[in-house]
């Protein structure tokens, strides 16, 4: 067993541009950072022999990079019809209005701001170009607009930040919702074993070969993060950056601030639940 079969999800190693599965091929943003890993996702998803591609995320506001996926799509045949987001956060969504303007495509998105023409995306939706079926999967949580796409021709889920292909997501408090978040993991579980989903197409970091594996590394991650936050207050922990001292305390420094909307999520859903 290789290092990476090893973690969590079973991550794919080397390069992460390229092709992923028979449909979908990532553009790599030249955005790393602690917060979006190697740079932001910018899937290309289509049907081998159609020369209509959708993208998903478009990422941040770089015009190289932009061009970049438009050059990537036509090299292959194809010709960009569809913008779509994950949500709004803006290393996914701030190129989105360049997009369409070099590509002529309108964007659909949960929030009504980000849209750039007369249709959205919402629960049940199912999305076709070019022969492509893509299920829009409502996963509120990491943000209140946060969705997935299931890309069932390659047993494969595009998830944007709910699911990274490393370390596990932030709870954007106080737009993310810790209650909202469990429930869409365990709707991104169903589809892992009631409709066959193997892979994970992230929004950052390496594709993830074993999709259920992810959820439930998730979901035990988030329950023992959870019962931290609940006896860290029980002895006196109170105040959010306190918890996160004491809690996070083998995680880089640089990476408390987001740690803290976890913390306040969390501390939200206890609260919520009498639990504290």
């Amino acid at each position: 067993m290789t290092e990476a079969a090893a973690l969590p999800g079973q991550p794919r190693g080397g390069v992460l541009s390229g092709p992923a599965t028979a449909r979908a091929v990532n553009v790599l943003a030249p955005n790393a950072s602690a917060m979006t890993l190697d740079g932001t996702n910018t899937w290309i998803v289509s049907e081998p022999d159609s020369e209509l591609a959708v993208v998903v995320d478009p990422g941040p506001l770089d015009d190289l990079h932009l061009r970049h996926v438009v050059d990537t799509a036509e090299r292959a045949g194809k010709r960009v019809a569809l913008t779509l987001l994950t949500h709004g956060h803006p290393d996914h969504a701030e190129g989105a209005g360049r997009f369409a303007e070099l590509t002529g495509t309108p964007v659909r998105a949960l929030d009504p701001a980000l849209r750039l023409g007369d249709e959205g995306l919402k629960h049940g939706d199912v999305v076709s170009v070019g022969g492509l079926e893509l299920r829009v999967v409502p996963t509120p949580g990491h943000t209140a607009d946060s969705l997935c796409f299931h890309l069932p021709a390659d047993r494969a889920v595009l998830t944007g930040d709910t699911v990274l292909g490393r370390g596990t997501s932030v709870v954007a408090h106080p737009d993310g919702r810790l209650g909202d978040y469990l429930d869409s993991l365990r709707r991104l579980r169903s589809l892992t074993v009631d409709d066959g989903v193997d892979i994970v197409l992230p929004g950052h970091g390496p594709v993830l070969d074993d999709a259920q594996g992810a959820v439930e590394f998730y979901l035990a991650h988030r329950a023992h993060r959870l019962a931290q936050v609940e006896t860290a207050v029980e002895n006196g922990y109170t105040g959010p950056a306190e918890v996160v001292a004491h809690v996070y305390a083998d995680v880089d420094r640089s990476l408390w601030p987001a740690a803290e909307l976890s913390v306040r999520a969390q501390l939200e859903y206890l609260r919520d639940h009498g639990l504290i």
